[in-house]
This record gives C-alpha cells, sequence and structure tokens, in this order.
C-alpha cells in the first residue's frame, strides 16, 4: 500500500467539520437578528430545495433497480437503518429525557431515523474492498426512501416529544423536498451526465445548504439564549451517547452478516451502509420537521455522530483492508506449498 493510500485511509479531522465549526463561531459572534434573520430563513428555504433537486437529478433509478434485485444485502442495511435504529434511538431518548434537555434527547432520537450517506458508505466500502455496487445500491435507495420515511417516522415517534409534524410540516416537506427531488428525477436525462462531469457543485451546493441551516440555526439559539442550558459534561455525554449508538449498530450488523452467511465483500457494504446517518440531509430535514423548537440542539448529536462515525469507520476500514490483504497473502503461500 502507498504512503498516498495510507493518507487517504487515516482521515483526520474532517475538514468539513472545521467549516462546521467556523459557522457556530460566527453565528456565536454576529447571529442573524431581525430581517437578516427572515432573509437568512428564505435562502435557506431555496438551498433545501436546491439541494434535493440535485439529489434526484443524480441519482439513477437504474441503479436503484439493480440494487433491489440483490434483496437479502438490501433488507438486511433497509432493517438497520430503519428498525434497528429507530429502537435504539427511542430507548436512548427516554433513557436521557431525564438528564438532557428534551431538545437534546430529540435529536438523538431524529439522528436515528435519518437515512444512510452515499459518499462515505461507498468510499469506505471501496477502502476495506467490498461490494461497491451493493453499497452504491444500498446508499441511493436509503436517500431515496429516508424522503417519505423520515418525516413518517418522526410523526410516529415524536409525537409526544416534538408535538408530532402538523399539516404545515408536510406542505413544507412536499415543497422544499419531495416536489424538487421529482423534478430532478424528471429533468436527469437532460442534466444527469453534466452533473456528474461537475461533481464540485453538487458538494458545493451539498455542503453549503448545510453550513447555512447551522448558521440559521445556532444564530436562533444565541438570540434565544439557549446555549446556557449547555456544558462541557452535556456534549461529552451526547458525544458518548453518538458513540455507544454506532458501535452497536456496527458489531450487530457484522454478526447478523455473518450469521446469515454473506460474504466478506456483502459484510463490508451492510456495515458501512447500515451504520451510517446522513447529516446533509438531516439537517435540511429538522429545519423544516421542527419549528419552533432549538433546532441548534436538535442537529447537535447529528453533527457530533457525522465526526464520530468518519473516525470509526475510517479505522474499521483499514481493519477490513489488513485483513483482506493477509487472507491473499496466506491464499498464495498455501497454493505455492502445494
Amino acid at each position: 500500500m502507498t504512503s498516498s493510500s495510507r493518507r487517504r485511509i487515516n482521515l483526520p479531522i474532517d475538514q468539513f467539520l472545521l467549516w462546521l465549526m467556523a459557522a457556530v463561531a460566527l453565528a456565536a459572534v454576529l447571529p442573524a437578528r431581525g430581517e437578516i434573520a427572515v432573509y437568512v430563513d428564505d435562502v435557506v428555504t431555496a438551498a433545501v430545495a436546491t439541494l434535493f433537486l440535485l439529489y434526484g437529478a443524480r441519482l439513477s433509478p437504474a441503479a436503484v433497480k439493480e440494487g433491489l434485485l440483490h434483496w437479502r444485502l438490501q433488507s438486511m442495511v433497509f432493517s438497520s437503518t430503519y428498525l434497528l435504529f429507530p429502537l435504539i434511538g427511542v430507548v436512548a431518548s427516554l433513557a436521557l429525557r431525564p438528564h438532557l434537555p428534551a431538545d437534546l434527547a430529540t435529536g438523538v432520537l431524529f439522528m436515528c431515523l435519518l437515512p444512510s450517506t452515499v459518499q462515505s458508505s461507498i468510499a469506505f466500502t471501496s477502502i476495506a474492498r467490498g461490494n461497491i455496487p451493493a453499497a452504491l445500491c444500498s446508499a441511493s435507495v436509503s436517500n431515496l426512501l429516508g424522503v417519505a420515511l423520515t418525516p413518517l417516522l418522526v410523526s410516529l415517534l415524536l409525537s409526544s416529544a416534538a408535538g408530532g409534524v402538523s399539516l404545515a410540516a408536510f406542505e413544507k416537506i412536499a415543497a422544499q423536498i419531495v416536489a424538487p427531488f421529482v423534478v430532478g428525477q424528471l429533468i436527469r436525462p437532460w442534466v444527469g451526465a453534466w452533473l456528474l462531469r461537475h461533481g464540485r457543485l453538487a458538494s458545493v451546493v451539498d455542503r453549503g445548504s448545510v453550513l447555512l441551516i447551522v448558521y440559521a440555526a445556532f444564530s436562533a439559539g444565541m438570540v434565544a439564549g439557549i446555549w446556557g442550558q449547555l456544558s462541557v459534561g452535556t456534549l461529552a455525554a451526547i458525544l458518548a451517547v453518538d458513540l455507544a449508538v454506532l458501535a452497536l449498530v456496527i458489531v450487530t450488523t457484522m454478526l447478523a452478516s455473518r450469521w446469515m452467511g454473506f460474504s466478506r465483500e456483502d459484510e463490508i457494504a451492510i456495515v458501512f451502509c447500515g451504520s451510517k446517518k446522513s447529516m446533509a440531509s438531516g439537517i435540511p430535514m429538522a429545519a423544516i420537521l421542527f419549528p419552533g423548537h432549538a433546532l441548534g440542539l436538535i442537529v447537535l448529536p447529528i453533527m457530533l455522530f457525522h465526526q464520530a462515525q468518519l473516525f470509526v469507520c475510517a479505522i474499521l476500514a483499514r481493519r477490513y483492508a489488513k485483513r483482506r490483504d493477509e487472507d491473499g497473502i496466506e491464499g498464495e503461500a498455501a497454493v505455492m506449498s502445494m
């Protein structure tokens, strides 16, 4: 393995996390107030709609259809994302609610209801030498289903904790998420190839949208004075919960994959796709689903989980790759000794 490969696998602090920290710092020093806050909210609305339009335009229906043919693997990832994670989230939220601000506990559960990531799921599957086509399809299907399933799960599981999802919230979901996504699918034959050639544009929109929402959310928190509720101990507790949730899901998907007889390549895809949660989708959805709540507190567990999953999965991917290298060497030695 070359030194450049090792640099790619040894993922340090995610550069995007530094941008997130900068957005939080800007909100602390110069929070949006009054008319500026209204303008920022309008920009956020437009950015979210653009984000999901690009999602629709980039997602290939053919790839999703092909991935669905591997139904056992897809069922495992789906079960982890939309059954195992929500179950863990409900238990964790109930356990945390007496000890943490209610919106933080809500944020932990909301994080567990989100779809998987696309880019990092595929990247780590590739590093670990797993089933890349299956990972691509699993992550794509997860994001596609998440447009509808995440709001539905929020309405079912957060009805008492967060006031449910109102009709107005569903109208916002339709206007800012579903409609742009459908339009993106419709125009994909004309713009899909161009977007694939200009991936940087989609990345700028993805990350720019999240940064705008984080700035708006933390600005509102500064203006309302909610950050006085948090301490270093509270932040450490949320990070510990995130790590515990991530570890439980990784171990469960790994053991279940082996018990069900999946190949090593399929196991890798299941573990990395089934253990991720998408901050890029989650923060825009939170902005729509939780009007009137302390949005900064709700998205905080997602932001911490994002960094935790990068560090943990980077280590895990390297170990999978090392094991594949060792298996290859052992196999070659066995053949030569025959």
